[in-house]
């Protein structure tokens, strides 16, 4: 802990700074569930078992000791079936239709990138990452809207998911130009593309590109109805050994530079991990401003 004074709680000790970003999440993101506000602190401060997974019971044990404190306010205790989303089984709904899906762009209009909304849209969605994504499933952390893309005809050609935007960058919070104070404040008003699948067996030429025009246009307002706030950010991660990131850029994405190597929310260069090309997408025009707490919506909620 480099010799700060820090408070033991839960039997870890938490410097201030650690706290005072427990704080901040709690208060930035009041539409999350007491779990989802766990799974987004562990990640941020790497709190985890011997086996990586996250500690979320002594994380809530925490959120509720703050809580009694007065110094946090939770959002209201609900129901849920398990603090964790379980991994996907394939049930056969998402088995490879008999054609490929083949021929011209315009041949899927009108194409649509459609929010998942249900328990029921949710669970196919995961399993189609599962089956058919390089990475596979991951439990989204933090404020978090799946899609999926589908075509004029209601068939499904995709998936895209868009969480909590990586903790530190040192290429992207530079291009910004941001204090540490001010992506403290305002890193939930950037938000990454963390997957990005169109299903095998389609191979239809510029649909990726058209793709990231489409969710780009409607991600804030989607957003702004869950969370009640919109980003004005958007960010990936392409590795570079799999992929050149073309339909990022034919969608004018910018590229920034690498990664350092580290985990997505690794702020004590404890995971270490393949270094990725940076990709950034403005939505507002005014975004520098608003990040950096000079324009509207620039405040210390950006709400």
């Amino acid at each position: 802990m480099g010799g700060a004074e820090t408070r033991l709680l839960v039997g870890r000790d938490f410097t201030e700074a650690e706290l005072a970003l427990i704080r901040e999440v709690v208060a930035l993101f009041p539409r999350l569930s007491r779990t989802e506000l766990a799974a987004t602190l562990c990640e941020h401060l790497g709190w985890v078992t011997p086996a990586g997974g996250l500690k979320l019971e002594s994380c809530l044990g925490l959120l509720g000791k703050l809580e009694a404190k007065g110094e946090i306010r939770l959002p209201p205790k609900v129901p849920m079936a398990s603090p964790r989303e379980s991994r996907p089984v394939p049930s056969g709904r998402t088995d490879p239709p008999v054609r490929e899906v083949v021929g011209k762009l315009c041949e899927l209009e009108p194409l649509r990138v459609e929010p998942v909304r249900d328990n029921e849209g949710m669970w196919v969605w995961n399993e189609y990452v599962e089956r058919y994504h390089p990475l596979g499933y991951r439990r989204p952390f933090g404020a978090h809207q799946r899609y999926f893309v589908v075509s004029g005809a209601g068939e499904r050609l995709g998936c895209l998911l868009f969480a909590a935007s990586a903790w530190a960058l040192e290429a992207r919070d530079r291009w910004i130009g941001w204090t540490e104070a001010d992506r403290k404040r305002r890193l939930h008003l950037v938000v990454n593309n963390n997957r990005f699948l169109l299903f095998p067996w389609v191979k239809v030429k510029n649909l990726a590109s058209r793709v990231l025009a489409q969710v780009a246009r409607r991600i804030r307002s989607d957003w702004q109805k869950r969370y009640g706030y919109g980003p004005v950010l958007l960010e990936t991660f392409v590795d570079g050994l799999r992929y050149s990131g073309t339909c990022y850029r034919a969608a004018n994405w910018i590229e920034l530079g690498e990664t350092a190597g580290r985990g997505r929310m690794d702020r004590h260069k404890e995971y270490p991990s393949t270094p990725k090309r940076i990709f950034v997408y403005p939505l507002v025009r005014d975004f520098r401003a608003i990040l950096c707490g000079g324009g509207p919506g620039g405040g210390r909620g950006g709400r």
